[in-house]
């Protein structure tokens, strides 16, 4: 014979079972909860890109825009090599299809493979499919030379709104600025990208330098500068090993602290 309490359970099974599965569902959402890698890039209603890392390391990241030539990609990677230093190249889709074998090398030397978009555009002024068009074309290029998924973009020209930095994150792109711009482009010479790099008021710790790859001067101010930067105490480290991927928030600059 049943106890009543039997009685009673085995009457109100299908009531017991649909709160056992709740308890079930609430369980793995608490669980899931610890996984949640919560990041925010907004200041204020603004969505602010990647311009430094807030760090106590002396550590900083070098970075080559590559949208056009590669006369000095070579060289430029013969100065890496022989400081042993690992930087972030952020490459357009016309340049990756003009040079593949330099993707290659890029990649086969250790250094960051980066994203540039595919034509160079003002993407401030393209919708958000556009966005995703020109990032992932890309992103599809590399990842068939090299078997790598990019997850670092810089917008070209330096141009950004809030829909770009929303529309990046959701394809899994953290977006790169700089804080210490060389000039290089503008060929003021050699001494000029040394001096500019190596006294910027921005030079510090978590500071991310933009050069250019096919620029006049770059690979003749590149040894000299990478010295000097490291007889001041200075580690190279690629963007990637820079930033933080998860738990994070910008302050107004751009600085990326963590949480």
């Amino acid at each position: 014979m049943f106890s009543s309490i039997q009685k009673y359970i085995l009457s109100h099974w299908s009531l017991f079972l649909v709160l056992f599965c709740f308890l079930l569902l609430g369980f793995g959402a608490f669980a899931n909860s610890e996984n949640l890698l919560p990041v925010s890039y907004t200041v204020g209603n603004r969505e602010l890109p990647i311009y430094s890392v807030d760090t106590k390391e002396k550590k900083i990241a070098l970075s080559f825009d590559a949208a056009w030539g590669n006369e000095d990609t070579a060289q430029i990677l013969e100065i890496l090599a022989k400081h042993d230093i690992h930087v972030t190249f952020f490459m357009t889709g016309g340049w990756v299809e003009s040079y593949p074998e330099d993707v290659k090398a890029i990649a086969a030397a250790g250094h960051d493979l980066g994203n540039h978009s595919e034509n160079h555009k003002e993407m401030s002024k393209l919708t958000s499919s556009e966005i995703e068009d020109e990032l992932m074309s890309v992103h599809n290029k590399v990842k068939e030379l090299t078997g790598k998924d990019m997850c670092l973009f810089r917008p070209p020209y330096g141009d950004y709104d809030n829909d770009l930095i929303k529309t990046a994150d959701s394809l899994n792109y953290y977006t790169i600025q700089w804080s210490v711009d060389s000039l290089d482009w503008k060929n003021y010479g050699v001494d000029s990208i040394i001096k500019t790099v190596c006294e910027h008021k921005n030079m510090g710790n978590g500071a991310i330098i933009l050069c250019h790859n096919g620029a006049k001067y770059t690979a003749q101010a590149l040894d000299t500068m990478i010295t000097r930067l490291k007889e001041a105490g200075y580690e190279f480290v690629p963007i990637s090993e820079l930033i933080y991927k998860e738990n994070f928030h910008m302050d107004h600059t751009g600085k990326q602290i963590a949480d």
